[in-house]
């Protein structure tokens, strides 16, 4: 009997499709490469829900596209040229679930370092604490002058969408961004001025930090005094970090004030891990976010849109409550925020968060199975301001050497609120 099963063996794997044993994927006939990209390019225009606010032709970009079709003869090749396609939304909230060596980096989960063109200057807005930017000694303030030897200007310009109708702010923000986050493979020089002085500065000398998956640690939890504080490490999309978060709170027993650092949380996450967080703060069901469905409207021409809710959980804390953002809180960080705002439940203090726009929704080539994701709803804060144009309260900007200053308005204000003994 058991050579009858060895002969079955046998034959299921002359017969059985490379791909499923892990090997790599055939090539693609011109014909699949055509039907991927047109279901590709088909998809986004149908579901994604800010072209409103783009200056993209998507048309334009069809046309583009299809005429760079013919040269492309692997799969490297096809990757580039949707990335390429996708980049003319210029979207952070927009990638492809598969990249190549010298793939942009996304921002911003995988850059430490924010900027913003003030005029024609490139300006260094925020530095990622712990990382290579900040280690090599890039500060707020400091004029970016080029990137790797490329004036920031040209380096900008390359990256900028090639079939916009007129090159707005937003779209320079995000290529500067790009610019600034590099690639892969190839280690950062940053050229800046600073207190009137050019200097040099190499963000990767120590390593591609950015390349690995950052504090193994889900949060982490101490007391300043009398208030509590507790620092998400980018972990919103682990659903362990619900029972972990708990434990913290429990163990920071009844504090004067408490700090939520959300500053750290560039990888988005999950609304059950986000509403677990929330109800912890909350003693009676709230709404926190609205969404609304475009593509559904564009369709019908009926709207559709939802309120989402938060219920409390128990033991939830009642104290002083301050929420710290910043530029790498994002998505499911920002969620949290304006949920928290609109409860009346937190003071928010920091700056811009990463202002990405909407949900995602996933979809897959069905030929070259390469995944992509982009946005498919809008989100607002319950009073219908967009999410991506929520500010903080409370701005505080970050100091240009190594101080916390948000840290410390934040615990200056819990300590000013918190009750006399």
């Amino acid at each position: 009997m058991k050579s009858v099963y060895w002969v079955l063996w046998v034959l299921w794997v002359q017969v059985v499709p490379l791909v499923a044993l892990g090997q790599p994927r055939p090539a693609l006939t011109a014909t699949q490469y055509q039907q991927d990209f047109r279901y590709f390019w088909e998809t986004v225009r149908d579901n994604y829900a800010y072209f409103d606010k783009k200056q993209t032709d998507w048309e334009q970009v069809r046309q583009a596209g299809e005429a760079a079709l013919p040269a492309v003869k692997t799969r490297g090749q096809f990757v580039r040229l949707l990335e390429n396609v996708l980049a003319e939304l210029y979207d952070n909230h927009a990638a492809l679930n598969t990249n190549l060596p010298d793939s942009r980096r996304l921002v911003p989960s995988g850059t430490d370092a924010w900027a913003q063109f003030s005029g024609r200057r490139a300006v260094v807005q925020a530095v990622r604490p712990g990382f290579g930017a900040a280690q090599a000694g890039l500060r707020p303030g400091m004029e970016l002058l080029a990137v790797n030897d490329v004036p920031i200007e040209a380096a900008t310009q390359a990256l900028l969408g090639k079939h916009l109708k007129t090159v707005d702010a937003a779209a320079r923000e995000v290529a500067l961004n790009h610019a600034l986050a590099g690639d892969h493979r190839t280690p950062r020089k940053w050229t800046v001025r600073t207190q009137g002085r050019r200097q040099d500065i190499f963000p990767d000398q120590n390593g591609l930090g950015l390349e690995s998956d950052g504090n193994p640690k889900l949060l982490e939890a101490r007391h300043y005094g009398a208030i509590g504080y507790v620092k998400i490490n980018n972990s919103l999309g682990n659903n362990r970090l619900i029972s972990v978060f708990d434990s913290a709170l429990t163990t920071l027993g009844h504090p004067a004030g408490l700090v939520l650092d959300l500053r750290d949380t560039p990888n988005g996450g999950n609304t059950t891990v986000a509403r677990a967080l929330m109800g912890r703060f909350i003693t009676q069901e709230q709404p926190y976010q609205r969404h609304e469905l475009p593509a559904e409207e564009a369709s019908f021409g009926v709207k559709r849109s939802w309120v989402e809710l938060v219920s409390p959980r128990p033991a939830p804390y009642t104290g002083p409550l301050v929420v710290l953002v910043g530029r790498w809180t994002a998505s499911m960080g920002e969620g949290i925020t304006i949920g928290l705002d609109a409860m009346r439940r937190a003071t928010v203090m920091g700056t811009e968060m990463a202002q990405l726009n909407g949900s995602i929704a996933s979809y897959q080539l069905p030929q070259s199975g390469i995944g992509f994701s982009i946005p498919t709803e809008r989100l607002y804060r319950v009073d219908g301001l967009p999410r991506e144009a929520y500010l903080p309260p409370v701005y505080v900007q970050p100091a240009t050497d190594t101080t916390d200053a948000p840290l410390q308005a934040a615990l200056a204000q819990l300590r000013k609120a918190a009750p006399k003994p």
